[in-house]
């Protein structure tokens, strides 16, 4: 079977490789608003489904699409359109717990599966003059919550993590392989 990821993200594309699969990267374009009433733990599932039933499967091929949320509270962290959002969220987590949603949806012609990954992150507190130097040295405009977990901030910064390291970053690779591995996917050069 051919697997199809639906992911501008260079993280995405990245765990994927590590994990062992050959893929194609399809682009779906989708508007990827949700519900204001939808609880935090449901939205980055809800944007994944989206996205996968924007999108036609042909018979052989495998698609997997995916969504992350930063959530403080009730409070949900986008991407930051520019630095001072950017230094906002992170001074909103700086000395607390927030939570990362992160869902992916795996398509076949014939099913579709969703899942969700929560994991609590814990920061220590972040100075004014730190966030101004990983937002200058990292740009995390392109990262829910303006942070990478594997990054300056995420090194220095984060103070404890319950859950999965690699769905912070953007991908519960634990989950992905064991929803594929159902469908007979493999990594290349595995022998099951």
């Amino acid at each position: 079977m051919k697997l199809l990821l639906a992911s501008n993200s260079p993280r995405r594309k990245e765990l994927l490789s590590q994990l062992g699969y050959e893929f194609d990267i399809v682009k779906i374009d989708v508007d990827e608003s949700y519900p204001s009433d939808l609880l935090p733990e449901n939205i980055a599932e809800y944007v994944s489904n989206k996205k996968a039933n924007a999108f036609d499967i042909n018979s052989g091929e495998i698609l997997l699409t995916s969504d992350t949320i930063v959530a403080s509270g009730q409070k949900i962290l986008l991407k930051p359109r520019n630095e001072d959002e950017a230094f906002e969220m992170i001074k909103s987590l700086s000395g607390k717990t927030h939570q990362v949603y992160t869902a992916f949806t795996i398509k076949t012609p014939d099913s579709e599966i969703s899942r969700t990954n929560k994991t609590d992150v814990e920061f220590s507190e972040i100075s004014d003059e730190e966030i101004n130097f990983y937002i200058k040295n990292y740009k995390p405009f392109d990262k829910a919550g303006s942070y990478g977990i594997q990054e300056w901030l995420g090194m220095a910064k984060i103070k404890n993590i319950s859950g999965s390291f690699y769905s912070v970053m953007g991908f519960p690779v634990d989950l992905v392989y064991d929803e594929l591995r159902k469908l007979n996917c493999f990594p290349c050069n595995f022998q099951n």
